[in-house]
């Protein structure tokens, strides 16, 4: 929009579940503000309220007034908002909003043949009805855009007037949000992040269910690099813009995988290994006061996702186990990892922990007994103590302006 522009500019965020729920619909409206507030608060001075099911995002300053284009499009990154609005706020009066309506459509209706008024009227003491409104900012818009013509049914553009309790709305075209829930609203969740296309993508969905996520990944050098760890750490931050801040654990998990090799059936190798991260990921689960434990398994995809093969390894899980993919193919996989941005990260060509050792034959149908039967060839415990005393955590992402990302040991 031209910024010599003489109205007042705000953003209008509209809710997409919350506004379904009932006596607790407070508590999800109020940590979605928090979470709206969380992110603006990097980028500039905002006043953020809520109002009849919408947030209203008001810049306080130059400075915030002048990132208004950020600010947009950080919130349509926010679960629970459905639709983003970048909006004209004026007096609710309709000489006002036929005069600055023209201004504020200039720049979506001048490459557009075809428009359309849509019209919402929450305010009933407004003199007009919303028909009477659209027929007159129709007429008002086909005056000052001559080239225009009105299609109600399959319109280029479509013109927003809201009329609401305390001033109009005039916006053209409004942009999709995320959707989903607000984060922090479903609970906390352990998420295995692998570094590969699947588990990002695990956890995106259960975010959007509103689970705020931790992190743990294995590495194993000298058999993974320093440029794989980095990958982890760009997907964790990746992930954080729309998931939140994500406390992210590394685990070496290298001493345990030597042990697994030397002491155990080689096509068992991926399974056992698999189990011992579940118990490992169980324990910073407890840690981190997480209900769940998530993976981004998918059911079939390799050897160690055939069905009895997730069967021995969710045996040893204590937590609530969840696998948002379990159901999904690899295209649709791919298809949410673009739309969250992690693909093009997800496959640089870094090894993966879970790659090392990788048995020529796998174990497709494991028995649980045998399972155990080769776990018992080996006192584990001291090596898993080992691994989880020496994991590095790191907060990931997401911080107000000034603050660092922290790093420790667990």
């Amino acid at each position: 929009m031209n910024r010599r522009m003489k109205y007042k500019e705000i953003i209008l965020l509209k809710l997409g579940e919350i506004v379904l729920k009932g006596l607790n619909r407070t508590n999800f409206e109020q940590q979605l503000l928090s979470n709206v507030r969380f992110r603006l608060s990097r980028i500039g001075n905002f006043h953020v309220s809520i109002l009849q099911s919408t947030v209203y995002i008001r810049p306080t300053d130059a400075e915030a007034d002048a990132r208004v284009t950020e600010a947009v499009e950080a919130m349509r990154l926010v679960y629970g908002v459905v639709v983003v609005c970048r909006t004209a706020e004026c007096p609710k009066d309709m000489a006002e909003i036929s005069r600055l309506l023209p201004e504020v459509c200039a720049d979506a209706l001048s490459g557009v043949s075809s428009f359309k008024v849509h019209v919402r009227r929450s305010d009933k003491k407004f003199p007009l009805t919303s028909p009477e409104i659209a027929a007159e900012a129709g007429g008002v818009l086909l005056e000052a855009f001559p080239h225009l013509s009105v299609d109600l049914d399959h319109p280029e553009m479509t013109v927003y007037v809201e009329i609401r309790d305390h001033a109009a709305y005039l916006h053209a075209g409004q942009l999709p949000g995320a959707g989903g829930l607000p984060v922090g609203t479903g609970g906390r969740g352990m998420l295995m992040l692998s570094g590969g296309i699947d588990s990002p993508v695990a956890g995106h969905m259960m975010a959007k269910r509103g689970v705020l996520l931790s992190a743990v990944h294995f590495e194993s050098p000298p058999y993974t690099s320093e440029r794989a760890r980095q990958k982890v750490l760009d997907l964790a931050a990746q992930m954080s813009l729309r998931c939140g801040r994500i406390r992210l654990y590394v685990v070496n998990a290298a001493p345990l995988m030597e042990a697994l090799r030397g002491a155990c059936q080689e096509d068992l190798f991926t399974l056992l290994l698999r189990r011992m991260m579940m118990r490992m990921a169980c324990e910073l689960a407890m840690r981190e006061d997480c209900g769940c434990v998530i993976t981004g398994e998918s059911l079939g995809q390799v050897a160690s996702q055939t069905m009895p093969s997730l069967a021995v390894t969710s045996e040893v899980c204590d937590r609530l186990l969840l696998r948002p993919l379990i159901g999904m193919d690899k295209e649709e996989i791919i298809r949410v990892a673009r739309a969250t941005d992690t693909f093009e990260i997800s496959t640089r060509p870094f090894e993966d922990c879970c790659t090392v050792f990788t048995p020529k034959h796998p174990n497709t149908k494991p028995k649980s007994d045998r399972l155990a039967a080769e776990e018992a060839k080996l006192d584990f415990e001291p090596l898993l103590r080992a691994a989880l005393d020496g994991a590095e955590l790191i907060v990931v992402g997401s911080s107000p302006r000034g603050e660092a990302e922290g790093r420790d040991r667990a």
